[in-house]
């Protein structure tokens, strides 16, 4: 209950900084065209996501008779978490992750690597695809896809913005408080308010995956075998970098498929592995 409200603060925040940042632009004016923005690049997102993104990663959807083991086995987890059947997908890709997409339960679609097939025990296996049908009854990929756009669509307007106040656009005189205070102003908000869009979607995706661990360990039952792919899988995916691994996708799965430590974990938009297999420990021991 916790993280769903602080999803909707978190998107709420977004919604409101879109408006902000429009105004600031062009006034009322400004913000309708915001919104229209906002509300043209969500109706993509909502529609053809899921496309777009498999289409991205190269992954082949598979039937029963091609992959029986594997296809069997998330039938069987999407029967257990009272989901419709997703189409299946496999990723010609050696670094093991998983993810999940689609707009809503009936339209979704759950893929993995040919590496995960390869590096995980059968349960470990099923762990992951719980976590990634979790996503999919938590309808976390919808919340994921309007975090993304709104995101988008603030650092679209801090560009513009940029260019505006560098260019002199909408620059009042001296008296009415323009001239270099007013560009420094806008410069500043310029780049300050795409960060801060970005932190808040890091922010979105990571209370969801927290979220996505606690319901896959209810639909398998194991929470100790979660955690356990979770540490094998981020171990083997430093090893073994993505091919397909992009920015824009990024969220979507299991474990970052993006290198990088340090500072550049702040801006991440997984959690932290050790606190995720730590919630899952005290998971296991209070329930199980």
């Amino acid at each position: 209950m916790m993280n769903r409200f602080k999803t909707t603060i978190l998107l709420s925040l977004l919604s409101i900084l879109l408006v902000f940042m429009g105004g600031v632009i062009g006034g009322q004016g400004g913000m309708l065209v915001a919104f229209c923005m906002a509300a043209v690049m969500n109706f993509g997102s909502y529609w053809f996501s899921d496309k777009i993104v498999l289409r991205m990663c190269n992954a082949q959807e598979i039937s029963r008779d091609a992959h029986p083991f594997f296809y069997g086995m998330v039938e069987r987890l999407a029967c257990r978490a009272g989901l419709p059947m997703p189409r299946v997908y496999i990723i010609p890709d050696e670094s093991p992750n998983a993810f999940a997409t689609g707009r809503n339960p009936e339209h979704a679609a759950v893929a993995a690597t040919e590496g995960i097939l390869r590096i995980l025990t059968p349960d470990e296996l099923e762990g992951v695809m719980a976590h990634e049908l979790a996503h999919v009854k938590n309808r976390d990929i919808l919340i994921s896809s309007i975090a993304a756009t709104f995101a988008g669509a603030i650092s679209m307007l801090g560009n513009m913005l940029q260019w505006g106040a560098m260019f002199g656009a909408g620059r009042t005189n001296d008296d009415e408080g323009g001239g270099v205070g007013g560009v420094i102003g806008s410069l500043a908000m310029a780049i300050i308010a795409p960060i801060a869009a970005m932190l808040i979607q890091m922010a979105v995706s990571r209370s969801r995956e927290y979220l996505a661990d606690a319901t896959g360990a209810e639909i398998c039952g194991r929470p100790l075998t979660l955690a356990g792919a979770l540490r094998k899988l981020h171990s083997a995916s430093q090893v073994i970098p993505m091919h397909e691994a992009s920015p824009a996708t990024a969220h979507l799965f299991i474990v970052t498929p993006l290198t990088g430590g340090g500072i550049m974990s702040l801006f991440s938009t997984h959690p932290p592995m050790e606190e995720r297999i730590a919630r899952l420990e005290a998971l296991a021991t209070r329930t199980f």
